[in-house]
């Protein structure tokens, strides 16, 4: 009966940590998300983008063949519409992001957002040149001032060009250019989006799903770099530095708080009160020995590759944080959180605290975060953590963590390939031309309790690393691989293609790399381009032997960023349900959108987003896209044998021998 229950759990999570928790509301008779899923059957019309509820006369459910709504609409029309507002949501909210960072940056620069600080001045200097803002003989708060203004003007522009789309290589803004989806301005991308879907409005498959592509463009090219910009502005950029994943993380003689959601702001001023003299005292007095904190979703990811604070989880494991019994409070902000963590706190002790003037959730406490006040605020938030340390019962903390090196930047990468004096991605490039990598992939988005809990994530990212596949990982996905430590240095290179084990043990990296949170996908942009700009591999992004995967997406968010993905020249694979699937058996026309968006997109930009279900399915078609690329490029066909001999591994072999075995082994002398 044990290993029955063992084997069930199993097919929620392959996390062990994870495990343990659903074991306990099993126990408890509490439901989480992977119970809610079990017991919820996905309406089958919906998931297939068949059903229109966007006036009155509806809801229109098309479910037989040449059907149409009250309006008339086609079924491809009706699917497209509901993809583009789908994009549109997640364009919002990712670029919403962006445009309180720069709101942040305006506060600072005027000297009205207490706590904060410009960190990364040298960051702040190379952007403002680059968009012809002077720096010559000016303070870094002036400059950054400039560039708020800059990049606050970009959500309410109406016309032109959104400036961010200069930083994308200049073959690929020409394409943009010629089909009509360079962003105007990134507010007006998403009300035309919202405009267009009205009933008896855009009515063209094709036309309504190239606005989806100019609004996803300004986000991925506007409103999330503006928040990676600015976040590594204000809290300094990136670099490795060592961390730890999973809920073992929690302490049991400390206060436990948990921020969860997406923007840095607040999670960055809870981190510097933490430390604060006063804070520490107060929990002392209350019984613990400090502040304890650690994060969940991306604001996890945020802190973990600044300051190294520890990752509780990814976002299906913010109901089993609280089921520890350890959590004092867990602090939200926006995006990914769950209404169902107010009832399941209430039979903890855990308080709940909503932050944002965007978000509340009915039963949860709420202190709305200002930066005038911010380290007031954050102070006010960890006191009423502390405050209900007493109220704790005896916690259950599954005594699983992993370590980590996460802060991989696109500024870190360029550093680490050629030093301070030869910063460049050269080595990279050759590295995949030479066939040592065979190519990169990036696997990224979110989880989805319809699937096991990162098996898909952990799964495809081990089996591509057997391949030479160099892997970059941003959000969800990278605590997933964290997780599994597959993201120190040592970690699992026996597993690992012999060409690229030679690169991680030559330049001392994990064969995962920790590129941030899911706003974070612009870096992967960012270095895509720079990989352009160094030479050898083509000339746009789509010529790079490379894949995008998100194996277990399930938001909005990640729409957006596999559509401006696919724009700039990306394949990019989605793990699960299609929202656009159709009946094929049933509707004739029910897959018309979907293959647009697989072979229109490819025809109109270079890339194009498939959704597969089978996770081998995945890798074959992620390798054969790689090597179709590398024919194209005409590099060596991708040969394993031809490395494996050299790097660290190699030198210990040698240094093992006696000397004149090693001179015949070095140079071919005679022994």
């Amino acid at each position: 009966m044990a290993r029955e229950k063992e084997s069930d759990l199993s097919k929620r999570s392959v996390d062990p940590a994870a495990q343990q928790m659903l074991q306990r509301a099993e126990e408890l008779g509490v439901s989480t998300a992977f119970s809610r899923a079990e017991a919820m059957a996905p309406c089958n019309i919906g998931g297939a983008g068949m059903c229109c509820k966007m006036c009155g006369m509806g809801p229109c459910r098309l479910t037989k063949d040449g059907a149409t709504g009250v309006c008339g609409a086609t079924i491809d029309v009706i699917q497209a519409r509901n993809l583009v507002r789908m994009i549109a949501a997640g364009a919002a909210a990712h670029s919403d992001h962006g445009r309180g960072m720069a709101m942040t940056l305006k506060a600072t620069a005027n000297g009205h957002a207490e706590g904060y600080y410009i960190r990364d001045v040298a960051k702040l200097r190379t952007l403002a040149a680059h968009y012809g803002i002077p720096i010559e003989g000016r303070s870094p708060n002036e400059i950054a001032n400039d560039l708020a203004d800059l990049y606050l003007a970009q959500f309410g522009q109406q016309e032109g060009e959104v400036v961010l789309i200069s930083r994308a290589p200049a073959k690929r803004q020409k394409l943009w250019r010629e089909l009509g989806v360079v962003p105007r301005g990134i507010d007006r991308e998403v009300v035309e989006c919202l405009h267009r879907t009205h009933i008896g409005d855009d009515q063209d498959m094709e036309h309504l799903l190239q606005q989806a592509v100019r609004t996803a463009l300004a986000d991925g090219w506007g409103g999330s770099m503006i928040g990676t910009d600015i976040s590594d502005i204000l809290f300094g950029t990136p670099a490795p530095i060592v961390g730890q994943a999973n809920l073992g993380v929690l302490r049991r003689d400390m206060v436990n708080v948990v921020v969860h959601g997406h923007e840095p702001t607040l999670s960055q001023m809870i981190v510097a009160a933490s430390m604060d003299p006063e804070i520490i005292a107060y929990a002392q007095a209350a019984g613990a020995k400090g502040v304890n904190l650690a994060g969940i979703c991306c604001t996890a990811n945020e802190i973990l590759m600044r300051q190294g604070i520890p990752a509780a989880g990814n976002f299906l494991q913010q109901e089993l944080a609280i089921l520890t019994g350890a959590v004092e409070a867990m602090v939200v902000d926006v995006q990914c959180i769950m209404q169902a963590l107010v009832s399941l706190a209430q039979k903890f002790h855990t308080e709940i605290i909503t932050t944002s003037p965007k978000v509340r959730i009915k039963g949860a406490v709420h202190i709305e975060f200002e930066e005038s006040k911010a380290l007031t605020i954050a102070k006010q938030i960890l006191k009423r953590a502390i405050d209900n340390y007493k109220n704790r019962a005896e916690p259950r903390i599954p005594d699983v963590r992993e370590d980590l090196i996460p802060g991989f930047s696109h500024e870190y990468i360029n550093y680490m390939l050629g030093g301070t004096y030869r910063a460049s991605f050269r080595p990279l490039n050759d590295a995949i031309m030479a066939g040592r990598i065979r190519g990169a992939a990036a696997i990224v988005g979110c989880n989805n309790p319809r699937s096991p809990h990162d098996y898909l994530h952990t799964y495809v990212t081990k089996e591509l690393l057997k391949q030479d596949v160099l892997i970059l990982e941003t959000g969800c996905g990278a605590i997933a691989s964290a997780k599994a430590g597959l993201m120190v240095g040592e970690a699992g290179l026996e597993h690992v293609g012999p060409g690229l084990r030679e690169v991680c043990e030559a330049v001392g990296i994990p064969p995962v790399l920790h590129v941030g949170s899911c706003v974070d996908n612009s870096r992967i942009l960012t270095v895509l381009t720079q990989m352009v700009a160094e030479g050898g591999l083509g000339d746009d992004i789509d010529q790079i032997p490379a894949v995008g995967l998100a194996p277990e997406w399930m938001s909005e968010k990640a729409l957006a960023i596999a559509t401006y993905c696919v724009a700039s020249g990306a394949y990019v694979i989605f793990g699960g349900a299609s929202p656009v699937s159709g009946m094929p058996d049933r509707v004739s026309d029910s897959d018309l959108v979907l293959r647009y968006l697989s072979e229109g997109w490819e025809r109109l930009y270079g890339g194009k987003l498939e959704f597969i279900n089978d996770p081998d399915e995945m890798i074959r078609r992620t390798l054969e896209h790689i090597d179709k690329k590398r024919a194209a490029l005409k590099l060596p066909a991708y040969d394993p044998s031809r490395f494996g001999r050299s790097g660290d591994r190699r030198v210990l072999e040698l240094e093992a021998l006696p000397l004149a075995q090693r001179r015949a082994a070095l140079y071919g002398v005679e022994v």
